[in-house]
């Protein structure tokens, strides 16, 4: 009797999940991108000796922002974070379905330690695109801030694109001069991609799923998306507030320069408290939760395979 032919191998193919995910990255942050702006702002300002404070809240910095540099203010530096958000959001998301392919146990399963190794060494991945867009991005996103406090003082700062802004680093410091803040980068998205990718993965398999379907429908994955992102985003916020501040290089009047991660760490405790660390928290989960609900459902609808035509 001759044997059944055994069925070929599962192939992983790249190509449809990082176009994918380059879309999701896109459409997301394109919704989401001024809460980010007020986000870096509420990190940025630091206390001053009697308390005063340039944003009294969230509203409070929207408010302002929105008055002083209208709508198109609101969107200060997305230019920059769009081009390389496809590229980052393509990285990370197919970076860590490729992991999980490869550390799928020969019977199918994948145990919770694996899932956080794949997440983590996705959010491994992305960072060399992350470090320079988010320091370029704060800049710009900042600017406003800092600009508002010279007015305010009597002095005027010059604005400048991130085209200028890119330059004058690579000039003075090299191209690594774009990768400042990078341990701090590094240690945010590593720590969120451990947290993010198998609670996603968890409360999505949670989801009903119509007979023969691989996945829930899509307004599951919304949700699944936005509850992992929003719990990832409050579990690493220190670590974001930490890299905020060392990737900002221009400082209003008054604030401190850090020279390492624990030296901002150290004065941030020590001239503002535990509850520094959580600054602009309830805005980066406002921010994350939406960007991830967006980006899952985008990615779980696999617009290259079912509407492109790309397997």
């Amino acid at each position: 009797m001759s044997k059944q032919a055994s069925p070929p191998p599962a192939q992983f193919n790249p190509i449809p999940k990082i176009i994918n995910g380059g879309i999701a990255g896109i459409i997301g942050v394109s919704v989401v991108f001024p809460l980010d702006l007020v986000k870096t702002r509420l990190q940025n300002q630091t206390i001053g000796p009697n308390g005063e404070r340039q944003y009294k809240n969230m509203l409070d910095c929207f408010r302002k922002t929105y008055a002083a540099e209208g709508y198109f203010g609101m969107y200060r530096g997305s230019a920059v974070n769009i081009i390389l958000i496809t590229p980052e959001k393509a990285i990370k998301l197919a970076a860590n379905d490729m992991f999980r392919f490869y550390l799928t146990l020969p019977d199918g399963s994948l145990p919770v330690f694996r899932q956080m190794i794949a997440g983590g060494s996705a959010g491994a991945c992305q960072i060399v695109i992350t470090t320079p867009m988010e320091l370029l991005k704060i800049q710009m996103q900042d600017a406003g801030r800092v600009a508002a406090q010279a007015k305010a003082e009597g002095r005027k700062i010059e604005r400048v694109t991130a085209m200028q802004l890119t330059r004058k680093l690579i000039k003075e410091r090299g191209i690594f001069g774009l990768y400042k803040g990078i341990t701090a980068t590094a240690a945010r998205d590593i720590s969120f991609s451990i947290v993010y990718f198998p609670l996603f993965a968890t409360l999505n398999d949670l989801g009903p799923k119509e007979p023969g379907a691989l996945s829930p429908p899509f307004w599951w994955s919304f949700g699944s998306g936005c509850a992992a992102g929003s719990t990832a985003a409050l579990a690493v916020n220190p670590f974001d507030v930490v890299k905020t501040r060392m990737q900002t290089l221009t400082k209003g009047s008054g604030e401190r320069q850090y020279t390492s991660i624990l030296d901002c760490i150290t004065k941030t405790m020590k001239y503002e408290g535990p509850t520094a660390f959580f600054k602009g928290g309830a805005c980066r989960m406002i921010v994350i939760a939406p960007l991830f609900g967006i980006a899952q459902t985008i990615y779980y609808l696999g617009l290259a395979e079912n509407y492109l035509g790309i397997k």
